[in-house]
């Protein structure tokens, strides 16, 4: 639209005026994130390994401040705590959801079941005559 000293400078959409435009090797967000700076995932998990002293049955141990936590709840649960008995419900059921493994979805054909069963039986033939070789009678 606008003719500059080098030749036609477009402006348009996607196109900002020359002066607007990101100047190379300058961020686009100064003021954004700086480096190094940590998210609240990564602070907490840090938070929760760090170690404390904590006594039990009258001897002092070192344990993270997750297990010192867990210990505390368990322990207000055990002494009927509602509120403490309904949240280590959650927790519970939470990580029994999370290990629960899939069972896996695809069938084997009769061949691919075969050739499973032969590759096993060879695999625990050769982990027998490891045992054997290792085991002197």
């Amino acid at each position: 639209m606008g003719d500059s000293k080098n030749g036609t400078n477009d402006v348009g959409y996607g196109k900002p005026p020359q002066n607007f435009r990101f100047k190379k090797g300058r961020s686009g967000n100064p003021r954004g994130r700086p480096k190094g700076a940590l998210n609240m995932a990564t602070v907490l998990a840090r938070t929760l390994r760090e170690k404390v002293i904590i006594e039990e049955n009258g001897k002092r141990k070192a344990v993270t401040k997750l297990q010192a936590a867990i210990a505390q709840l368990v322990s207000k649960a055990t002494s009927g705590d509602g509120h403490a008995i309904r949240y280590l419900c959650q927790l519970v059921i939470s990580a029994e959801e999370r290990s629960v493994v899939a069972e896996p979805t695809t069938q084997l054909s009769e061949t691919d079941q075969k050739v499973m069963d032969n590759i096993l039986k060879r695999f625990q033939q050769s982990l027998k005559e490891k045992n054997n070789e290792t085991d002197p009678e």
